[in-house]
């Protein structure tokens, strides 16, 4: 790929032995690799963890925070919600498609009591208490949030029952998680090795990955695994050339990332003839406010709906960005905006009020007529609690009268007065969902389909559950998941 610097595997015969050994080399210290060290220690192998920066953390750190669990967790049952595996399943098999990766998401949705039960031994808690009302993120330390499972179509497919589990802090709670699954790495016995970048495998004669090649200020490290290598370096959102190359949907939006998803641990692999998977699919956010959308609605630069808005606000996201004209516009009208709560208006203001939906069309730029069309039908229907195109749920459905106001999502918001990626400039950001083909234990697998030896990926370096669809919390619930199984798997390998 031009304008990379190279990533050969290097022959383990080339080098002069080595800077450090180690049973399982943990390349990245997101949550995958947090996960995955902790299980490789607890399990008897010496590991050492390599991350670019200069502390843990990554993407995961700076996310939102929330986790996807299910399958009757105690926070589910204590705020009224029954659930199982299979309602789960059905939710996400829906929500995460098409194609969406079936072995894997069974795996994950019949592990997930478990795992709820795996993060709290971690430390990580969750409060009994439910947000019940859309957002990105909730403004309150609440411990369980909707994802989408009570809106329209989903809650004609399975029972509706919120999923999306959070730590006790306001908006962003990642760096709370981080901070508890660093603490246990650390505490199974896991070093760590900061601002230590990966830049090449290292393999033996027979094909067997057997560690790294880094650089740590400049200088050339040699690490040898005994045992085998787990690749949990993140996505490649932050490399403009592998985005044009393979999720070009992207390119030109901000990007949801600590700044080092550059994709470096798929090339690395790639390098050895690894496949992958689901490599054009992605997480979009369009810069709109959940609280606002639900109480007014959504439009394109046609002035029309087209989707209910009640629902997680990634699906609408997509459908925007993906088959929609912009620019989009959030439409309200003065009672519907006052009805926000302050802590969940994230710092936004209208672009422009209107006395007449006339005049408001003329200021946002659609045709005549456009606006006066869509809201007229909204309110004839809602009039009558009814949403017949887009069946939002009655509970958010109310007609909207004068005065009007439109808000631009180009303008981003600031959720807990944090600046936020995206504002400012397209009002879309994003990241990449696609990565190395792994089996349901992280071992990496070979465009032949058959397994790397000594190598294995999990979190956004790989591809997970999802095809073409996204939830919040499925991140950082696949990379704890599916490192834990990588971690134990790579170090129960025979070196």
């Amino acid at each position: 790929m031009s304008g990379e610097p190279p990533v050969d595997a290097v022959p383990a015969e080339r080098l002069d032995g080595a800077d450090h050994t180690c049973d399982v080399l943990v390349v990245g210290f997101g949550c995958a690799g947090a996960s995955a060290a902790f299980e490789a220690a607890s399990s008897g192998a010496s590991v050492t963890v390599l991350d670019r920066a200069g502390g843990p953390g990554g993407a995961s750190a700076v996310s939102g925070g929330e986790i996807y669990l299910g399958g009757g967790t105690p926070v589910q049952r204590a705020c009224g919600f029954e659930d199982t595996p299979e309602e789960m399943y059905t939710f996400l098999e829906a929500a995460l498609g098409p194609h969406p990766d079936r072995e894997k998401l069974r795996l994950y949705c019949e592990g997930s009591p478990g795992h709820h039960r795996w993060l709290t031994d971690r430390g990580i808690t969750f409060r009994d208490s439910l947000y019940d009302a859309p957002t990105w993120m909730p403004p309150t330390g609440d411990g369980l949030m909707w994802l989408g499972e009570n809106a329209w179509p989903y809650d004609t497919l399975a029972r509706p029952a919120p999923r999306g589990h959070r730590p006790p802090v306001p908006y962003f709670g990642g760096r709370e998680i981080m901070d508890r699954l660093v603490e246990a790495a650390t505490g199974a016995g896991a070093k760590t090795h900061a601002d230590t970048g990966a830049t090449n495998l290292v393999v033996d004669n027979g094909g067997r990955v057997v560690g790294a090649v880094a650089r740590r200020y400049g200088e050339r490290l040699v690490y040898r695994a005994r045992r085998a290598v787990v690749l949990t370096t993140g996505g490649f959102v932050d490399s403009e050339e592998m985005l044009e190359r393979h999720a070009p949907v992207l390119v030109g939006h901000g990007k949801v990332s600590a700044g080092t998803d550059d994709g470096s641990g798929i090339r690395m692999a790639a390098a050895l003839g690894a496949g992958t998977r689901r490599m054009a699919s992605v997480q979009i956010a369009l810069q709109v406010l959940p609280a606002l959308i639900a109480r007014g609605m959504l439009v394109d630069g046609h002035g029309q709906r087209f989707h209910n808005e009640d629902v997680y606000p990634g699906l609408i996201s997509a459908a925007a960005v993906r088959s929609r004209p912009g620019p989009y516009w959030a439409i309200i009208d003065e009672q519907g905006f006052e009805d926000i709560p302050d802590e969940d208006l994230w710092g936004i203001r209208p672009r422009f009020v209107e006395e007449t939906l006339a005049d408001l069309e003329r200021a946002v730029g659609v045709p005549a007529g456009a606006l006066e069309e869509t809201v007229t039908a909204y309110n004839r229907h809602a009039e009558r609690g009814e949403d017949p195109f887009f069946h939002k749920n009655p509970a958010w459905l109310r007609p909207l009268r004068p005065p009007y106001a439109a808000v631009d999502p180009r303008a981003g918001f600031r959720p807990g007065n944090r600046d936020e990626a995206g504002a400012g400039t397209t009002g879309v950001s994003g990241f990449t969902l696609g990565g190395l083909h792994t089996g349901t234990d992280g071992h990496v697998l070979h465009t032949s389909g058959h397994p790397i030896p000594g190598l294995y990926a999990a979190g956004r370096a790989s591809s997970g559950m999802h095809g073409e669809g996204y939830v919040s919390g499925t991140s950082l619930g696949e990379g704890t998941f599916f490192g834990r199984r990588a971690g134990r798997a790579a170090a129960a390998e025979k070196g």
